[in-house]
């Protein structure tokens, strides 16, 4: 049967969060050869929304959309002020408190986990958003587990995701879940998706990436250092690589990044690892000779101090759930 999934936008919301996960699930249509989701945008009074591009996309008021227990209801992020607008509505969190005791799956992408949690909606939930705005959900919400590190979340049938392109990270994972891998990673290939990122992985990457301008110099180290994990890293040949003192590489790192370099190491590698433990059946044992930690013990005590978890611990709270 045709699956609805609502998205749901407004005035100054950013258009990706609509378009990536829309073109996810009618994409799956189209490799299936039938309509298998049906794609509503809608909107608190419907009509025409400006986004934050400056384009406009044409929705339905909420009004006219009755929340029925199959379909799967997403909320957008935007503009700040544009979102404690739309995170103020009573219809809207109205709405959005009634969606919620009704449909399979109900969530947001990037800052729109600042709308559901108004409707209370991640209550003692765990939940992503933005890593900017990680702190700011966590100050406002309470009562919100913010993971900082995955870039989606499933917490029984609500999804949250990070940063924007996020959302079609979690799509891609809703239609594997309606369906199964080989579906989901063909609607990737069609979008030209370089790789299918699985929940787990870190949003530090996606910062660390951002950072590639040529004038910046961590840029290049950040990408020489997440294919050279293996080598032996000091800090003075991290300095030399990056064409500056030992001195101005630890002052660089911890303004623009908030850590020592040798602490961007040990994240680098411990997210690595977690890749490999959830992505491979490796021993604990050569997956911390693949991301270079000296012996599995020393793997265990970076990967306490990052997650407050072992890694055979980590494998086991992220092996993948019956679909």
């Amino acid at each position: 049967m045709k699956k609805r999934v609502v998205l749901v936008g407004f005035d100054g919301a950013e258009g990706l969060d609509l378009f990536g996960p829309a073109d996810v699930f009618s994409g799956a249509g189209r490799r299936l050869g039938a309509a298998a989701y049906e794609v509503v945008l809608a909107s608190e009074r419907g009509g025409l929304i400006a986004l934050t591009s400056g384009a406009s996309v044409a929705t339905r008021g909420l009004a006219s959309i009755r929340p029925r227990p199959g379909d799967t209801v997403l909320m957008a992020g935007g503009a700040d002020r544009a979102l404690e607008v739309a995170a103020s509505s009573p219809v809207l969190i109205g709405w959005l408190e009634r969606a919620a005791r009704v449909v399979r799956r109900i969530g947001s992408v990037c800052d729109g986990a600042f709308v559901i949690a108004r409707a209370g909606i991640l209550d003692g939930k765990r939940a992503a958003t933005h890593w900017s705005s990680c702190d700011r959900l966590a100050r406002t919400y309470p009562r919100v587990d913010v993971d900082r590190e995955a870039i989606f979340v499933r917490d029984g049938n609500v999804w949250t995701s990070a940063g924007v392109t996020t959302g079609i990270d979690m799509a891609l994972a809703m239609v594997e879940q309606d369906h199964d891998r080989r579906l989901a990673d063909s609607v990737a290939a069609h979008l030209v998706v370089y790789a299918r990122r699985p929940g787990f992985q870190s949003q530090f990457s996606e910062m660390l990436v951002a950072q590639s301008a040529a004038s910046d110099p961590l840029g290049p180290l950040v990408a020489w250092l997440r294919g050279n994990l293996r080598a032996s890293l000091d800090v003075p040949a991290l300095a030399r690589r990056a064409g500056m003192s030992v001195r101005s590489l630890h002052r660089r790192c911890l303004e623009d990044l908030d850590m020592t370099p040798a602490k961007l190491v040990e994240k680098l590698r411990v997210e690595q690892a977690r890749t490999l433990l959830t992505t491979t059946d490796l021993g604990t044992k050569a997956i911390a000779a693949r991301c270079g930690f000296r012996s599995a013990q020393r793997m265990a005590i970076a990967f306490d101090r990052a997650l407050g978890i072992g890694p055979r611990a980590y494998r086991v709270s992220q092996a993948r759930p019956p679909l």
